[in-house]
């Protein structure tokens, strides 16, 4: 897909503000995501930039993911691009200007390092509680994220409790164990109570080995929470290696309820954005899901 004029007018504009050329003389399509466009842009002044797009994006969603962006950076544990300019407020000119990280490949420790930059990440605690200072996207549909200081309500209200809603408005899932599952979560996280800073979507599309071999983390939905939603992420579609989990248990310790259920219930929050964003080929998979929680927690 071209990219269309009163977005390349817009980032024009960006470009001149930012001193990096003042128009887009070469834009190629970068393909991969599932919600917005991407495209390797070229400046005048010969500045390599990657550009994501939307032409009908949410108010606000690149702006969120700019922010998550800055916070990953801080952190100072992997390579994450940084944010250039950003515009969407609407009238179908929804961007996202990045740093242009070109890709290479992986080594045999390439996983050990995400790891442990992972590690670092979510050892970057709050104080306030488990959340974030505003709400964001995941995928292209809006995540809550008003702080708690109760893990598990907050789980069970803005994660599970939210995204079971929206489904139920559309006519799924309805069964009476997804209510069950609602109710026992508060129990079944109440010892965590370190909140750790997340990626929030760690899935095999969110990474990449960089040129320079380093780690690379795109797409963030963050927030302060517990670190093993991000394992659970990682597990749910593939894409990260064995030395991965090794070098995370191996530095930080992975919880023996995590492979009881609570790699089940982090990960029932994904399914059912999945069902939310792509319909009923995900509904099996969540019910399952829910089912194994139910049982190994004898609810």
């Amino acid at each position: 897909m071209a990219l269309p004029v009163r977005i390349k007018e817009s980032v024009s504009r960006a470009l001149a503000k930012a001193g990096m050329g003042t128009c887009i003389v070469q834009a190629t399509p970068v393909g991969g995501g599932c919600i917005n466009k991407g495209s390797r842009i070229q400046t005048n002044s010969g500045t390599i930039l990657f550009l994501k797009w939307n032409p009908s994006g949410p108010p606000g969603m690149f702006e969120a993911e700019a922010d998550g962006l800055r916070a990953l950076r801080r952190a100072d544990a992997l390579r994450v691009p940084e944010p250039i300019g950003w515009h969407d407020h609407g009238s179908g000119e929804s961007w996202l200007l990045l740093e242009h990280v070109s890709k290479g490949s992986a080594s045999r420790e390439t996983d050990a390092r995400l790891a442990l930059g992972l590690v670092a990440i979510h050892s970057h605690g709050s104080d306030e509680g488990f959340g974030w200072h505003r709400d964001n996207w995941i995928g292209s549909l809006p995540q809550g994220n008003q702080a708690k200081n109760n893990w598990g309500h907050f789980w069970r209200d803005q994660r599970i409790g939210a995204q079971l809603e929206i489904a139920r408005s559309q006519g799924r899932l309805s069964d009476a164990f997804f209510d069950r599952v609602l109710e026992i979560t508060p129990n079944a996280l109440e010892d965590v109570e370190q909140a750790g800073l997340l990626h929030g979507d760690l899935w095999g599309g969110n990474w990449f080995t960089s040129d320079s071999g380093e780690p690379a983390l795109i797409d963030p939905a963050v927030y302060y929470g517990h670190g093993e939603v991000d394992l659970a992420m990682s597990e749910l579609f593939g894409g990260f290696g064995s030395d991965f989990y090794d070098a995370y248990k191996e530095n930080c310790g992975i919880s023996n309820a995590y492979s009881a259920y609570r790699r089940d219930l982090y990960q029932l929050y994904y399914l059912l954005v999945h069902v939310n964003l792509f319909g009923a080929s995900y509904e099996a998979q969540s019910m399952q899901a829910a089912q194994r929680i139910l049982a190994e927690l004898g609810a």
